[in-house]
């Protein structure tokens, strides 16, 4: 008799912790298949410290095939899911495609970056929910610094040293705080750069920061925020967004290169996909993780609408501390359909909240008792600590050394603008030449199979384009100073028919729009178009 599968769509959060637990549980009587993009769990609320240069990337990663030994990991995106065929359809990172088969199904899929209808922040913005944008904001922030310390138009270094961040939550709030010391710092140490004065801006059309917390808990950030030097703007946002800067709502232009957008997630579009009850884009599941008249498929994390029985009527919210617990019930419960154990309902108890806000600076209120200052920070990173699991000790040694040594303010280069679109599916997923659509979502929720998502591809210097090279502000040429190395070198990109190149002759091609250029080599790839729209709720 063949072992039973259990196929996990997504390693976040909940995905991880279920197929975590589950192969405790099963204990080799089922097959467990973990389908992700990546071959790492990511640890997302070190991510702002990540963007600030206090940790290295690889340290918020956690193995998934090291930490879980007993789980079939499969690389690749799901497509599509048929309910009835009980079959997840998904694209292998290579672009082939796979199918598996499935007893019962864990829908994973976490959520992506949150779109508002604001003219010109798809184009402009970078979001802030995988490893890619992280990098590229760091890059990108210390390329700025070097470059308002090079001209002599005092408008042209301003604009560079002014940051804006839009969304008051946890991450926008993390995002600037952390960013106000990089920048800081790397003005302070360099004689060359005195007299510039990084300007981080805070936007919300909220009334206070981190207006989801205990107000404690908010004026606590709000106070850090502003001591430090950061311009906190409450019922303000973005009206429309160019290359040279953006339009407040409240009439204020102000002259950017930087639009950090941390307003919220959205669900991932694949759970829109089932056809099955939703409750603003999230997937209809009752109090023990099981979507209603499919036994089969349970959901949990932020693809999920999982009943608060704390507050009847209500749904828990899309955060990582629900997600892991999500995920620990979902396991118990998809091993009690084998008839192993019993089911349980899921239930929470808000044991606090942590905001780490820089340097020794944090907010927090373990078991209801708020903290701030050096207590803050000090219950803060030993929470994180206890939560990740994995690296702990790397992490910890990442903190040691920023604490006694200055941080590396250097420009890797390994992840360009066009690579980390707002507008995206797959915000884990840095897109490369040779795939101009993979990420994109149609209308529906699904996914395109990466051979059939179409991309758009601006030429550059237009709207939302890179400027070209050679030209202000825009990449060197390649073999040039700075530059990308050509094809075929060490860093350069792949050449025609090798592993992750563009197509050979013989291979489909990816048609673009009518509208748009076709692939060429003065065009880089564009935002990844995403049709589907905020829900009613969103703000």
């Amino acid at each position: 008799m063949s072992r039973p599968r259990i196929v996990i769509v997504g390693a976040g959060f909940a995905g991880y912790r279920t197929a975590r637990t589950l192969s405790r549980l099963a204990r080799g009587r089922a097959e467990i298949v973990l389908l992700n993009p990546t071959d790492y769990f990511l640890y997302l609320p070190l991510l702002p410290q990540v963007a600030a240069g206090v940790l290295e990337p690889r340290r918020v990663t956690v193995s998934l095939s090291g930490t879980l030994p007993h789980v079939k990991l499969v690389l690749g995106e799901s497509d599509r899911i048929d309910l009835d065929a009980r079959q997840v359809h998904y694209t292998g990172p290579e672009g082939e495609g796979g199918t598996l088969g499935y007893d019962r199904l864990v829908l994973a899929a976490g959520s992506v970056n949150k779109l508002l209808p604001i003219p010109g922040v798809a184009e402009h913005a970078h979001g802030f929910r995988g490893l890619p944008e992280a990098l590229y904001l760091r890059d990108h922030v210390t390329r700025q610094v070097e470059l308002a310390a090079a001209t002599d138009d005092p408008r042209s270094c301003a604009s560079r040293c002014t940051f804006v961040v839009v969304g008051a939550g946890y991450t926008g709030t993390e995002v600037a705080a952390h960013g106000q010391l990089f920048t800081d710092a790397q003005v302070a140490r360099h004689p060359m750069r005195t007299g510039m004065r990084p300007r981080w801006m805070l936007l919300d059309i909220a009334d206070r920061v981190l207006p989801e917390l205990d107000e404690r808990l908010s004026r606590t950030a709000d106070t850090v925020l502003r001591e430090r030097g950061v311009e906190v703007r409450m019922g303000t946002s973005v009206k429309e967004a160019t290359h040279d800067g953006v339009l407040l709502t409240d009439g204020e232009f102000v002259d950017t290169r930087t639009l950090v957008w941390c307003v919220g997630v959205r669900p991932d579009p694949l759970a829109e996909s089932l056809g099955l009850p939703m409750e603003r884009g999230r997937l209809l599941v009752d109090p023990h993780l099981q979507v209603p008249g499919r036994p089969e498929v349970f959901a949990c994390g932020d693809a999920a609408a999982v009943p608060d029985l704390e507050k009847p009527g209500s749904y828990t919210p899309m955060t990582a501390q629900h997600a892991w617990r999500q995920g620990k019930v979902c396991a118990h419960n998809v091993a009690a359909s084998f008839g192993d154990g019993e089911r349980r309902a899921y239930r929470h108890k808000d044991m606090g909240f942590v905001v780490d806000l820089g340097g020794v600076k944090a907010a927090a209120n373990p078991l209801g008792v708020n903290l701030s200052g050096p207590a803050a920070g000090a219950v803060t990173r030993g929470y994180h600590l206890a939560a990740m699991p994995g690296n702990r000790v790397r992490v910890a040694a990442d903190w040691l050394l920023d604490a006694v040594l200055p941080r590396q303010a250097v420009q890797l280069g390994l992840v360009r603008s066009w690579s980390v679109p707002l507008d995206t599916a797959s915000p884990e997923l840095a897109r490369v030449p040779g795939e101009p659509g993979r990420g994109q979502s149609s209308g529906d929720g699904t996914r395109p199979p990466a051979a059939a998502r179409p991309g758009s591809e601006p030429v550059r210097n237009r709207a939302g384009g890179e400027p070209a090279k050679g030209q202000p502000g825009g990449e060197p040429a390649k073999g040039q100073p700075g530059g990308e190395p050509a094809k075929g070198q060490p860093g350069g990109e792949p050449a025609k028919s090798r592993p992750s190149g563009e197509p050979a002759k013989d291979r489909p091609a990816v048609t673009p729009p009518p509208d748009q250029p076709p692939p060429g080599p003065d065009v880089a790839p564009g935002p990844v178009r995403r049709t589907d729209r905020p829900t009613e709720g969103d703000s």
